[in-house]
This record gives C-alpha cells, structure tokens and sequence, in this order.
C-alpha cells in the first residue's frame, strides 16, 4: 500500500544522539527516487554500484577551490595493489598529466610515480595530438628515411639521410666547434694563412691593417702595386703611397700629404736620378 508523508515545514529524520546524530538510516527498496536536487554534506560519499550512470554532460571537481591554489584535480583509477592511475589538471606546472600515482585520492595534491602513454586516432586536422606513427611517417618517411638535402658555395647537393651526421668542417683559415645544446661555433684563426685576396664588398670601400699597440705592418715579402693610377688621389692629412708612371723621380712610386708641399703629389726620386742630379747641380 502506498503512502505518502507531507509536511508544511522542513523534515528532519535523525538517527541516534547528537546534534548530527550517530547512527545509521538505511533505505531498503529497489528504487529510491528523489525528483528535487540532492545536496550531501560530509566528508566521503561512496558509491557501491556496477553501473554508474550520469546525464549531466559535464562533471565539475575541485568545486570548493575558489582561488587557483596549488589544488590538483581529475580523475583517479583505483588499481588494488598495483600504483592508481590518473589523469589529471596538476596545478603547480599548469598541465594535464597521466600517470601512475601513490596518491589515494585523498588530499589536493597528486604524487606522480611515472608517466603513462595515451593512445589515440592518427591525426586530421592541424590541432589534433600527434600519434608516434604518424610522426614516424612524417619526419622518418616510413622504409624510405628521413632525408633532407644540403649544398654549399659550390652548388653540390648533398643528401642527408637518417642515421647520418651532418659535419661542419672548417677550411684553412676557419675552425668549427660543435657544443650541447644544438651549438656550432664557427671561427676564424688569429694567424690566417694561405690566403690569395683580400677585397672590399663595398662600392670605393677601404681596408684597414691595425696593428696592436707600438706594433707595426710587415711585408716579409715583395710589396706589388697592381696597376698604375690614371690622376693623383686627393691630399688628406694622412700618406698616401700609389704608383703612376715615371716622372723625373724615376721610380714611378708617388706620394701625397697634405701636410707636404701644399698637398702636391710628388715622386719618390731614386738613387740613379739623385746622383745624376747632384753631378749636373755641381
């Protein structure tokens, strides 16, 4: 026979002594339906159902952290005597984790013993996880191998292929150091060697030679001026050595400063025309 109990006013059923009380009610039916909401107040709510069925389309956890505290959160696998597993929202790194844990679902925080892999579809679009096997098929081309190509100054391809080490070798005048993480270091040398020629990139560019200190320039060698001038270049208070066909100097080796004669180019008189000349002066 049904029945029903209608109260006008709040209804309390306790069981035992207290202001909570201290035992237990047990409803013994094979449905218990409430059509109103269901708010439980404690500290653990256990379960004990082969079947759980939910129609809420999203499940809210950690609805008390009011401010982002270092509170972790998600979902936990109970495994008996093995670790658990969870997948969860760690907090202090700002990431979901799966992993195997110590943890027991107790507390706010989650110790991680080790990650774990999660499998998933072969990606279709640009924002889906990446599977191993579709990297593998992108990056290392299936049977076939990664292989990039490389060339240098002299246009000869090169192809690297998986497995292989791609070497930054250093000529005569430059020296290559490779270094973790990811550096190559490229230099040149203090003495440079075996070098032919030495050119400006700039249009009417200069070169300096600087020695160091009280150092000077050397030329252990033979000093050739390549190609004669056509006009003497404009004076500046600095000297300017060029070459230029002969004149009365006999050398064809001119100069100009500025600071001598006015800035007149003049040659570089040699030892033939001098004595010559102090023979004919008397």
């Amino acid at each position: 026979m049904a029945k029903i109990l209608r109260t006008s006013e709040d209804y309390t059923i306790k069981a035992g002594a207290g202001s909570s009380g201290s035992n237990r009610i047990t409803l013994d039916a094979s449905q218990v339906r409430i059509p109103g909401n269901l708010d439980v107040e404690g500290t653990q709510t256990i379960i004990d159902t082969t079947t759980l069925s939910i129609e809420d389309n999203i499940m809210l956890v950690s609805r008390n952290n009011s401010t982002p505290s270092d509170v972790d959160a998600g979902m936990m696998v109970f495994r008996g005597t093995s670790n658990n597993a969870a997948l969860y929202w760690n907090e202090g790194v700002d990431k979901f984790k799966a992993v195997t844990t110590t943890s027991d679902g107790t507390g706010n925080e989650i110790t991680d013993t080790a990650l774990v892999n999660i499998q998933a579809a072969s990606p279709t679009a640009g924002d889906d996880v990446a599977t191993k096997t579709y990297v593998d098929s992108q990056v290392v081309s299936g049977a076939a191998g990664f292989s990039i190509n490389v060339t240098a100054d002299d246009s000869t391809v090169v192809p690297i292929a998986s497995g292989n080490t791609l070497a930054f070798i250093g000529g005569a005048n430059i020296n290559t150091q490779s270094a973790e993480p990811d550096t190559i270091t490229i230099s040149l040398p203090q003495d440079l060697t075996n070098m032919e020629t030495i050119s400006s990139a700039s249009s009417n560019g200069s070169i300096t030679l600087t020695a160091n200190g009280t150092g000077s320039i050397v030329i252990n060698e033979i000093l050739t001026f390549d190609s004669n001038q056509g006009s003497d270049p404009t004076a500046a208070a600095v000297t300017k050595l060029y070459a230029k066909t002969p004149a009365g100097g006999g050398t064809g080796l001119f100069f100009v400063n500025s600071s001598v004669d006015s800035g007149t180019a003049d040659e570089v008189i040699s030892k033939k025309k001098a004595t010559a000349l102090a023979i004919a002066l008397g």
